[in-house]
């Protein structure tokens, strides 16, 4: 993946909202500074997060958070955390996502595992970043009986209460991931352990195709898609039905134009039959992903603390419900 607008003689033969593909087969950023600058782990002095890279597999790396809060007789949470970008920019060791997790393992006092998957390119093009994730999600899994490869997640996490949660492209991958978890999606995916809980998914922003441009870059940088209808882009019934998660939280944005989409998903849900509880937020005048890039906006704030109380089971102050959907709770923002 290259950066800047510098083509040279090269012909742009694919023209997308985030990436141009020239001729000579190159994907150029049109945004090359969205991507982030990736920095080491590095402990936390303020918060007392601890931080260390894995590596999963070949393809796959992780940084691991380990908050102060952990002691050695009540294990905590554990979220498996998955970055957006549009499959195609930003990382799990970015200053921004770096500073964001952190805080997040620090006020909701969880351990959280931060994927680093493939992000697109001609070599390594969608469904990589699907399958990567979900070999972490297998990873984190092979912990269950306390014989994994990391000592943090074996002495300190209770995969009991597992959470997966990502933003924009993160959450629709979050999304598939545990679609696939109540589904049997192909011979190479192993079904997870019976002593392994998904209690929660926690959506933010979530990307499911907003149509035009958008949905041709996803359908572009996935080669073996099934059309403007593949499940990963638009989830289906049948999957939203057997999700494997006890609870949903979705968090949504007015000014962003995947709102839409992110409010359909809670409605098809509900209509699916699925047997959870789901949980809907939106903050008002805020735009796309708005609370990455500033952590003391209030509304972000304020995110932060909905997002611990739904994984500490807390209850919601509600404000205003559906008569005819009563597992459907709405929240304005504060």
């Amino acid at each position: 993946m290259d950066s800047g607008n510098n083509h040279g003689d090269n012909k742009v033969v694919f023209k997308s909202v985030l990436f141009n593909v020239l001729e000579d087969g190159r994907v150029v950023l049109r945004f090359p500074g969205a991507t982030g600058k990736k920095i080491p782990p590095s402990d936390d002095p303020v918060t007392g997060v601890k931080m260390k890279d894995i590596r999963i597999s070949s393809d796959v790396s992780a940084r691991v958070f380990l908050p102060r809060g952990e002691s050695g007789y009540t294990k905590l949470p554990l979220l498996l955390y998955i970055h957006g970008g549009g499959f195609c920019m930003e990382s799990a060791f970015s200053v921004v996502y770096t500073r964001y997790v952190s805080n997040l393992a620090a006020q909701a006092n969880v351990i959280v595992v931060s994927v680093e998957y493939s992000l697109y390119s001609p070599c390594r093009p969608l469904p990589a970043c699907y399958e990567e994730s979900w070999a972490a999600l297998e990873w984190v899994a092979s912990h269950d009986k306390g014989c994994g490869l990391e000592p943090w997640i074996n002495n300190h996490a209770d995969l009991q209460r597992i959470f997966v949660g990502g933003d924009s492209a993160g959450g629709n991958i979050c999304h598939t991931l545990l679609a696939c978890a109540g589904r049997s999606l192909s011979s190479r995916q192993r079904p997870l352990p019976e002593s392994v809980r998904v209690e929660g998914m926690i959506l933010a922003h979530p990307y499911f195709g907003i149509g035009g441009r958008d949905e041709e870059m996803w359908l572009y940088m996935c080669p073996t898609n099934e059309g403007p209808n593949d499940r990963r882009l638009k989830p289906t019934l049948e999957d939203l039905a057997t999700i494997r998660c006890e609870r949903v939280l979705v968090l949504v944005a007015e000014n962003d134009p995947m709102n839409v989409a992110g409010k359909r998903y809670v409605e098809d849900l509900i209509k699916s039959g699925w047997k959870g509880t789901v949980e809907i937020v939106e903050n008002t005048k805020k735009n796309h992903c708005f609370h990455l890039y500033n952590l003391e906006d209030q509304e972000a704030i304020a995110n932060m603390r909905r997002i611990t109380s739904f994984i500490h089971s807390s209850h919601y102050i509600k404000v205003k419900g559906s008569n005819k959907n009563p597992n459907l709770h709405l929240y304005s923002s504060l």
